[in-house]
């Protein structure tokens, strides 16, 4: 039947390219990029033994890695390529999914890889960066008081700082990207200023653009980690997933048209804090503060000093936005694919993209507090960070690989451009690969963690609900003239005018018979039309339309529910839509109230069904298979399918019923009669006599 649109969402005006749109970006987006240079020269100069040991080739090399990883991998692979991998202007790993998912059964494996490892990565990113920023206070005097002493101060004030950023998460990223937008664009600003102020001692820096000083550092002595420089040098690109994700939140042309000024600021920023190392390598005061000197502090001005730390921690601050609101969309777009639990999403303004989801704030934020106080310096925890992002990137190509050929690109240099990130990747990910010892193997577990739940959630649903695998379905057509009688039958009390059951309809018609089961005999259930809701999430982000089967019927109805993967599901408003739109129609019967505070109301009461399942002793099935259905069963106890789909407010009734799945056996135990006087030898226990006294 044709598909009825139900509503239309309103579209984010900052999709299009303006100001205010280039503003938001910068407070949203860039944050984790945004603060690199806060720790990666800094990495560089403690991973190769200190001051002292930084050669002018090796400033040069470092430099011009930088700069080479930025282009290539940011600018080429993310900007120029992945942006235009958007599912109606969403991005990210799950939005690139949806788009190539009918390529092939196995791409499911490296978006869940590269979903959890990216999620893992965003409960590292603002535990690192908002304890580097505050570490840059620490000795500093305020009105000739020094207010952080030491790292226990640091960690302290991190910790508050960050329980403030994930509190405020929940009024929305529309808010957020206002207040720190023009924080942003002073910080970038900044970093140019400041950059060009230490490039002007030495122009002659810019020559580390040329490449062959980043081929010849990897291949110096000066380098004593040899290629391991690269898991320092890759921290400078962390945040290009983030920028990805993060497309649905601003729009891609508020991306292309923010990236070259961010990109030539952090540039020159690099550069700056470049040419001031090589003029002060040698310098013994510089030398002896060993790994407590940060070249991005200590190259500026004495006068500015100050303001630009105070800068930074704002920075830092606005930094673990990008990968906060990119866990929510990642997290909200997996729910709906049905690879990941339901869990509650709330979208605080009326702009597309904006969404909060609790359960992933406060897990973000626990964890976060935790790596804080494991950790407890900054240099710790770059030490750590990096590895897990390695991975999701290397996701990203497989299926960007997979993208470009569904666009019939020339195959011969799709595989060559694909080719080339992939190996780029993947010697990032050898290079990272020492990390997982010095404390990577916390996040990494956490990926694992996420990656399991992701597989359970996925292939215990696919076992729930195959058809070939469950041996219990029922025709709706079986069962018309049964459903009739009943809501015709006066000997029962009317239970509810609508009954609606939340299930999927196979073949138009066929449906779980424990449905059919709850209405004509666990408790008979006489309503004056029965409906059989299912809701199906289509790839397209904001659909919101429906078809209707009424079998030739005025009291059954089949209602498929067409909704995008990040439209909320808000079933109970939208099929009190559908009764109004079928009454007009003439399909069903007006339902006038008599008792009603609504005038001339037509539409009845609802009374919602909810069945949920218990796997039966009965089954027969491998143990591995009912082990993975145990599990997904026992996450589903965390999660509340009346709230999910906007149901908290409604008539909703819980039935349980058994899960049979697999072949039931016929030797099923059976009580044999026979005469009492045949069983009294038989040893029994001494049963208890309630009255008895103690």
């Amino acid at each position: 039947m044709e598909k009825n649109q139900l509503n239309s969402l309103k579209n984010n005006p900052h999709s299009k390219m303006s100001f205010a749109g280039f503003l938001i970006a910068l407070g949203i987006v860039y944050g984790d990029i945004g603060t690199s240079p806060l720790y990666v020269m800094h990495s560089l100069m403690v991973g190769n033994g200190g001051l002292d040991k930084m050669s002018t080739n090796f400033i040069l090399g470092s430099v011009s890695l930088i700069f080479w990883t930025l282009t290539l991998v940011t600018t080429i692979k993310y900007v120029l390529i992945a942006l235009r991998a958007d599912n109606r202007g969403e991005g990210g790993i799950f939005a690139l999914y949806t788009l190539v998912r009918k390529r092939a059964k196995w791409l499911l494996i490296p978006a869940m890889v590269g979903g959890a490892t990216f999620l893992a990565d965003g409960m590292m990113t603002p535990a690192v960066t908002v304890t580097a920023a505050i570490e840059g206070l620490k000795g500093v005097k305020f009105n000739n008081n020094i207010l952080i002493n030491n790292q226990t101060q640091v960690i302290i004030i991190t910790m508050v700082i960050l329980s403030t950023l994930f509190f405020i998460q929940r009024f929305g990223t529309q808010l957020i990207g206002r207040a720190f937008g023009p924080i942003m664009l002073v910080w970038f600003a900044f970093l140019g200023l400041m950059g060009i102020y230490n490039i002007s001692f030495d122009w002659t820096i810019i020559r580390a653009l040329n490449p062959y000083y980043a081929i010849a550092l990897l291949q110096s002595p000066m380098n004593i980690r040899g290629i391991f420089i690269l898991g320092s040098i890759f921290l400078a690109t962390t945040g290009a997933e983030a920028l990805y994700s993060d497309m649905g939140h601003v729009g891609r042309p508020n991306i292309y048209t923010s990236w070259p000024f961010v990109k030539i600021c952090l540039l020159l920023s690099y550069l700056g804090q470049a040419a001031w190392l090589m003029r002060l390598k040698d310098n013994t005061v510089l030398q002896s503060m060993g790994s407590a000197m940060n070249p991005f502090y200590e190259s500026m001005p004495a006068n500015l000093r100050l303001f630009g730390i105070l800068l930074s921690a704002f920075a830092a601050i606005i930094a673990s936005q990008a990968l906060i609101s990119g866990s929510y969309t990642l997290v909200s777009e997996a729910t709906k694919l049905r690879i990941f639990p339901r869990l509650k999403t709330y979208y605080p303004t009326n702009f597309k993209g904006q969404l909060y989801i609790p359960t992933v704030n406060s897990i973000i934020w626990v964890v976060c507090l935790f790596i804080v106080m494991f950790f407890k310096t900054s240099e710790n925890m770059s030490n750590a960070y990096g590895l897990e992002i390695t991975i999701t990137m290397l996701m990203t190509t497989i299926l960007l690989h997979q993208w470009l050929l569904m666009k019939r690109a020339n195959r011969f240099f799709t595989t060559v451009i694909i080719s080339f990130f992939f190996i780029i990747e993947s010697i990032f990910f050898v290079t990272n690969s020492s990390k997982f010892i010095h404390g990577a193997y916390i996040t990494m577990g956490i990926a694992a963690i996420l990656i399991s739940v992701m597989f359970i959630w996925r292939y215990g649903d696919r076992l729930m609900d195959d058809n070939t695998f469950r041996s219990h379905f029922a025709s709706l057509l079986a069962f018309k003239h049964q459903l009739n009688d009943l809501r015709k039958d006066p000997s029962y009390p009317l239970y509810t005018t609508n009954l609606v059951y939340l299930t999927k309809v196979h073949d138009g018609y066929r449906i779980k018979k424990n449905i059919l089961y709850s209405i004509l005999d666990k408790r008979p259930k006489r309503a004056e039309v029965y409906w059989f809701v299912t809701v199906n999430v289509t790839d397209e982000p904001y659909t919101a339309a429906y078809s209707v089967e009424t079998f030739d019927t005025d009291y059954m109805v089949s209602v498929q529910l067409y909704l995008g993967f990040r439209v909320d599901q808000k079933v109970n408003v939208y099929l009190r839509q559908v009764v109004n739109d079928m009454m007009s129609n003439g399909e069903i019967k007006p339902q006038p109230q008599k008792y009603t505070t609504i005038p001339d109301r037509q539409v009845g009461d609802f009374s919602f069904i909810l069945i949920k399942e218990v796997l039966s002793p009965d089954t027969k099935i491998s143990g591995i298979k009912k082990s993975i259905i145990h599990a997904r069963l026992a996450l589903q106890k965390f999660i509340s399918p009346a709230s999910w789909f906007g149901l908290s407010y409604s008539d909703v009734m819980e039935e349980r019923v058994p899960l049979v799945l697999g072949k039931v056996s016929m030797n099923r135990l059976r009580l044999v009669r026979k005469d009492r006087s045949a069983l009294q030898d038989l040893p029994i226990d001494q049963p208890i006599d309630d009255d008895e006294d103690d």
